[in-house]
Parts: structure tokens; C-alpha cells; sequence
């Protein structure tokens, strides 16, 4: 009896897809330990990582951005670097220098904290223009290029920049070019009472009042985070999906209270999302609700609002919610 190789194929695919699932749950389960009643910004952090992304937090201080980002980075072994943007702040600041050594008398490169794994620009449109900018090759590239030299930076790589947006004095805005880099822009609010409750009781019985960091368990290595954003990338994506995503996209450039639409790029991010959101999910291909899900998130940051709208002071994820409403989705 001959097995038929490509049946053989996609069943090995398959029990990968599910390792890879499970994998990804025990890291979610892992950071939900410590940070109480965020259960979905750090689902969508760990889709952006899975999507080979970057991700823009909005939320007031204090809700656990750091604590996220430092916990995602324990659970694979992966190093952290956390760089608080000011308006002296200096590109080089970032991604590094060339320094001259007296005693070799030579130049030699000093690396800056863009050279780690998971890095948090915090507050990052307090920052000017020019240092902001600096991320946008380390983004796209996973590359630095310092006195002419390119270096690659860790694998996998991600930025995860945090705004604030309440105080407003003394910020730049982001450039779109910067803006639309980012794969996803998660809000996140303030938790529950009962979650805040549950924090409170948790951060109270520790030793200094720490939040429990040291209790969180590498679970998996770098090396294996690359893999999944593999597996991701083979889940089955059908043609009718392909379109719906387009649709989605090209229905924003089209929409009344909507000046500017989203670009391509907007595509690209938006289905890797629902790949990495269908791994997670266990699902072998992606489904109409897994773009649905992660449309929001896509978008959010890519349009812009007509003055009218702007002035009345609706939201951009209302216009979004009323797109996902009226534009048909696939049924088979």
C-alpha cells in the first residue's frame, strides 16, 4: 500500500499547526500570570510577533506596557531593551555610534539598544522628526547601517512603541511613513474592578511589592519564535479571502468621512495578522472572522479622518465597524 505523499504532507503540516498552536497558547497563558485583565493587547502583541510585525500601544501610564513587554521577552529567552524617547533624544541614542578608541586608534562601532530582540520605544512621539526616523530602517530591514556599515539586528525582531494620548504638549506626531510601519496599534485601557482587585491582591503579597516577574518560565527559545512565524505563514489563505481583504482595504480609499485611505501595506499587514491569529486559533486556514478580528487593529492608524468627522469627535474604529458591516464577506 503506497501512502500519497502530498496527503502525507499536509498531515504533517497540520500536526505542526497544532504543536505551533499550542505552543503559542502556553505563551499567552504564561504573560496572562502577570499582567491581571489585559487579555487582549497581549494576544495582539503575540500576533504581531507571530506576523513578523510591529506594534504601537496607545494608553495612559501605568496599565503594564513595560511589564508586557519584559514578560514576552522572558518567555523566550529573548533580550529586552527599553529606550524613553525625549525631545534631546539623538538617532544615535538609538541605534548607535562610531566611537573613536584612543589606544587602538581606530574606529569602532558602539552598538546602540535597537541591537535586542523586543525593543519598547516608550513615549516614542515625544521624540523629534529626525530620531524618530531613525527607526524606520530597523523596522522595515531588521537592519542598522552605521558609518556606512549594515548590521542585522536580533531574530526575531520587534518594536513596540508606546504613545500617550492625553498629554499632548510637547509631542510630535508620528509620520505616516513611520505610522504605517507599525502592523498594528493596540489601545489599551484601564482593567476591570474585579481585575484591578485581583492585581492589587497579587502585587501586595509579593516580596518588595514586585509584580512576579521572576515567577514567569522560559518556555521556548528564539530559535523556536522564528519557526512559528514559519508555520504561520504556510496556513492556507483562499483566493476568496484574498479579495475580501483587498475589498476591506480598498473601501477605506473610497469611504465618506474618510480623507485618506490605506495603502497597500495595510493588504500585506492585515493578512499576515489573520495567519498568525488563525495559529493561534488552531485553524488550518483563514476564516472571513479571523480577518474581521484583526481589522480594527490593522486600520486604526492607517486612515485619516475628515475634518467634519474629526471635529464631531468620532473615532476612526467606528468607521471601521461600519465598513466591516457593509462589505459582503466570503460565505464559503
Amino acid at each position: 500500500m503506497t501512502t500519497n505523499p502530498a496527503t502525507s504532507a499536509d498531515e504533517n503540516l497540520q500536526q505542526r499547526l497544532q504543536q505551533a498552536s499550542a505552543l503559542a497558547n502556553n505563551l499567552l497563558n504564561e504573560i496572562k500570570r502577570v499582567l491581571i485583565g489585559q487579555d487582549a493587547i497581549i494576544e495582539q502583541v503575540l500576533i504581531a510577533l507571530i506576523a513578523r510585525g510591529h506594534v504601537l500601544i496607545e494608553g495612559v501610564p501605568g496599565l503594564g506596557k513595560t511589564l508586557l513587554v519584559r514578560s514576552l521577552a522572558k518567555c523566550f529567552g529573548g533580550q529586552f531593551s527599553r529606550v524613553q524617547f525625549t525631545p534631546d533624544l539623538m538617532p544615535s541614542d538609538v541605534t548607535g555610534h562610531a566611537m573613536f578608541n584612543m589606544a587602538k586608534q581606530e574606529f569602532e562601532i558602539r552598538k546602540g539598544p535597537a541591537f535586542t530582540n523586543l525593543l519598547l520605544a516608550d513615549e516614542i512621539n515625544r521624540a523629534p522628526a529626525k530620531t524618530q526616523a531613525a527607526l524606520l530602517e530597523v523596522m522595515q530591514e531588521g537592519q542598522i547601517t552605521i558609518e556606512g556599515q549594515s548590521f542585522k539586528t536580533g531574530e526575531p525582531f520587534m518594536v513596540l512603541a508606546t504613545q500617550n494620548p492625553v498629554e499632548q504638549e510637547g509631542t510630535y506626531p508620528l509620520p505616516e511613513a513611520e505610522l504605517d510601519r507599525f502592523m498594528l496599534k493596540v489601545i489599551i485601557d484601564y482593567p476591570s474592578e474585579n481585575d484591578e482587585q485581583l492585581m492589587l491582591r497579587q502585587v501586595s503579597s509579593q516580596a518588595q511589592g514586585g509584580f512576579g516577574l521572576e515567577h514567569i518560565r522560559t518556555l521556548l527559545k528564539p530559535a523556536h519564535v522564528l519557526n512559528l512565524q514559519k508555520i504561520a505563514e504556510q496556513i492556507t489563505v483562499d483566493e476568496q479571502i484574498l479579495q475580501y481583504v483587498v475589498k476591506l482595504v480598498r473601501a477605506t480609499r473610497s469611504w465618506s468621512g474618510i480623507a485618506r485611505g490605506a495603502g497597500p501595506r495595510a493588504c500585506i499587514a492585515l493578512l499576515a495578522a489573520a495567519r498568525a491569529y488563525a495559529l493561534i486559533s488552531n485553524n488550518t486556514f483563514v476564516t472571513p472572522d479571523d480577518v474581521k478580528k484583526m481589522f480594527i487593529p490593522a486600520l486604526r492608524h492607517r486612515i485619516l479622518l475628515s475634518p467634519e468627522l474629526a471635529i464631531e469627535g468620532i473615532a476612526a474604529e467606528r468607521i471601521l465597524h461600519n465598513i466591516l458591516l457593509q462589505v459582503d464577506a466570503p460565505r464559503d
